[in-house]
């Protein structure tokens, strides 16, 4: 079969464009597989991205609360220390103030009480004179004497000594006026002498057995002001 010239070339064009158009089309879905995988991969690489950062601020968070923590922690004990100190101080404070309460109490007390103990002191001395007075003289030498005056005077000295005697009572001034006999108390007695103890057949006072540091005699009475002796009785003592 003979082809002109012209039919060639109609021919070669015509397989130029088929083939073209062929290729133009391998060429468009190749690209669009690209462009497909591209954007794909942005994707991924943009989701990845932002879960990446997420994980790091996490555990950036996690890791300053932790340190939050550990100085709250720090500073709670720090509080816990000095609010026992001050607790303790506290304590402390109201105890010494409770003391001092009662010692000014005490003193208070002890103020109303004895405060009269000087003028109860200078009183003993006109007690020991009216003792005297009324001792000086017997009930048999007064009957004896038969003398009106004389017993009106003893009996004078004896009343003013009992009111006396009263009025000390009343503000708890009391005698100390020990026996024959009795132990010694060295709160309440004051030894002036000593002396040998009797045979063992007059080692007797009455009822009372004599022993070694017992009173042998009084030569003074004493006086307490509420159980606080201002005056110790003189007394011998048995050795």
């Amino acid at each position: 079969m003979a082809f002109s010239l012209s039919s060639m070339r109609i021919l070669s064009k015509s397989c130029f464009k088929k083939l073209y158009s062929r290729n133009l089309v391998h060429f468009q879905k190749f690209s669009s597989n690209i462009d497909s995988t591209t954007l794909k991969n942005e994707k991924q690489d943009a989701a990845t991205i932002p879960n990446n950062s997420s994980s790091t601020d996490k555990q950036e968070d996690k890791k300053d609360v932790n340190i939050l923590n550990a100085e709250l922690l720090e500073e709670k004990s720090k509080l816990t220390l000095q609010l026992e100190e001050i607790k303790d101080k506290y304590k402390r404070a109201l105890a010494e103030t409770e003391n001092v309460r009662q010692r000014l109490q005490k003193q208070i007390k002890d103020a109303k009480i004895f405060g009269i103990q000087g003028f109860c002191k200078d009183l003993l001395d006109v007690a020991d004179i009216l003792s005297k007075a009324t001792t000086s003289l017997t009930e048999e030498q007064l009957k004896k004497e038969n003398n009106p005056a004389l017993n009106s005077l003893y009996e004078g000295l004896k009343m003013t000594e009992g009111q006396l005697m009263k009025v000390f009572l009343k503000h708890g001034l009391e005698k100390i006026d020990p026996l024959v006999g009795e132990k010694f108390n060295p709160n309440l007695h004051e030894a002036l002498f000593q002396q040998p103890l009797p045979d063992a057949d007059a080692a007797k006072h009455g009822d009372v057995v004599l022993t070694a540091g017992s009173i042998a005699a009084v030569s003074k009475v004493g006086y307490k002001l509420h159980d606080r002796t201002i005056r110790a009785a003189l007394v011998g003592v048995f050795k």
